[in-house]
């Protein structure tokens, strides 16, 4: 009797000793490509610091663009002379929809909607994007239109804020290309009856709303054509690789080694690979956000998929999750990240700086903590160079390391957790 009883506790313990060795051995091993991986992007900054590549690529494309947006002015100005309150107001609506600060806000609510995958999907693929037309920007360094002659509007305070960016290329053509075609793939590739003319139909809305998007940012004066071709080749570049990648990336979120482990060195690793721009811009302050948005997420969807992200969660317009279920999710999610990022933030500049005088190293802030006293980001050292790319994320001619770059990242990535992890929580407790 003791016997049978000693077999049965066995039976049902070994398969949890066996899973927990499992998962430590997990930890313990590094899949060997995502050592090669990282230790390309490490390789890629140190070879770039010391052979001056981003100057030298500046060198070269620089002068091109910018005769481009010289001679490209009288365009501009043949589509102003049809200017009217009407346009400007339609336009500038029309940027913010398909802006940054739209789609962080709007991506949420496509979590909580059920689309969980289409969501995680969608919010790399910005993160991608804002990286990416963010870095040509900053390597080319070439101007917008001048105004005057060219009148721009600016209608809203993001706008002003793209406006102090540099030109090539149009990140509004980028973003839109890249979110509305992927968009339209994943529709299509849920309808199970389509037919050529839903397919054309589709193609033809992206088009338009394409077209439009580059019209407007010509008619507020924000781009000028070149910018606008520009946005329009590296998004379908972007969008063909993504589309080849994603499955990939999505499976290795879901049930990859050491994923948030890995991201998180990636994320850190390419606020290192950011190139330096030839005077300072918010373009970095952006990717700084986005990219701890990216980690946000991967580290939350990570550990919360078979809770809350899978294929089979309820979805928006079924009975499973009416519109006034959804709009109390609402009610609890928005209130709920935002105190999130507030006291992320709060964190983050609690910790940061003690964590830097701890280890010894120089701090300083340019706008997140006053006491530290940070100079200045419009001013540009006679002696900052580009022999550091180091140098020039972390470290300023002073080489002291600005926190405001870990505190943005930090809070972002809270913000992006409490998206995917904590509010759903708060759901399945309140039944919502």
């Amino acid at each position: 009797m003791e016997n049978s009883w000693v077999g049965e506790l066995v039976k049902i313990l070994d398969p949890l000793f066996l899973k927990e060795a499992k998962e430590r051995e997990g930890m313990e091993s590094i899949p060997g490509w995502q050592l090669l991986f990282l230790g390309g992007i490490v390789a890629w900054i140190a070879i770039s610091s010391m052979l001056n590549v981003t100057q030298k690529i500046r060198s070269l494309t620089q002068p091109w663009v910018s005769r481009h947006v010289i001679s490209g002015a009288p365009f501009i100005l043949q589509i102003q002379r049809y200017q009217h309150g009407l346009l400007d107001a339609f336009f500038s609506g029309l940027s913010c929809v398909v802006s940054v600060p739209f789609y962080t806000a709007f991506l949420p609510l496509l979590f909580w909607s059920g689309h969980g995958k289409l969501a995680r999907q969608m919010t790399l693929l910005m993160a991608f994007c804002d990286y990416f037309g963010n870095c040509i920007k900053d390597v080319v360094s070439a101007p917008r239109p001048s105004s005057p002659p060219v009148r721009r509007v600016t209608a809203t305070k993001d706008e002003k804020e793209n406006a102090m960016e540099y030109g090539f290329t149009s990140s509004h053509t980028l973003n839109t290309v890249c979110l509305s075609g992927y968009l339209l793939h994943y529709v299509l590739s849920y309808i199970q009856n389509k037919d050529a003319s839903v397919e054309l139909a589709g193609f033809a809305m992206v088009c338009l709303l394409v077209g439009l998007i580059g019209l407007g940012r010509l008619y507020l004066g924000m781009h000028c054509l070149v910018d606008i071709l520009g946005g329009l080749a590296f998004g379908l570049a972007i969008l063909a690789f993504w589309l080849s990648v994603h499955e990939y990336v999505d499976n290795f979120i879901l049930s990859g080694q050491n994923v948030t482990s890995f991201w998180a060195a990636l994320s850190f690793l390419l606020l290192f690979a950011y190139p330096t721009p030839e005077l300072p811009t918010p373009s970095f302050e952006y990717h700084a956000a986005f990219d701890g948005v990216a980690l946000g997420i991967v580290a939350g969807v990570q550990q919360t998929y078979h809770q809350f992200h899978h294929e089979s969660v309820p979805r928006i317009f079924t009975p499973q999750l009416t519109i006034t279920a959804f709009a109390g999710r609402m009610l609890v999610g928005i209130p709920t990240i935002l105190l999130v990022k507030f006291c992320s933030k709060a964190l983050a500049k609690w910790i940061i700086p003690i964590s830097a005088n701890a280890l010894g190293i120089p701090i300083r802030s340019t706008s997140y903590i006053p006491a530290l006293g940070g100079s200045p980001t419009s001013k540009k050292s006679d002696d900052v160079k580009q022999s550091g790319y180091f140098q020039k994320l972390l470290f300023t001619h002073q080489d002291t390391f600005d926190v405001d770059t870990g505190i943005r990242l930090l809070q972002y990535a809270g913000l992006a957790w409490s998206v995917v992890d904590l509010v759903p929580s708060l759901f399945s407790h309140l039944s919502l």
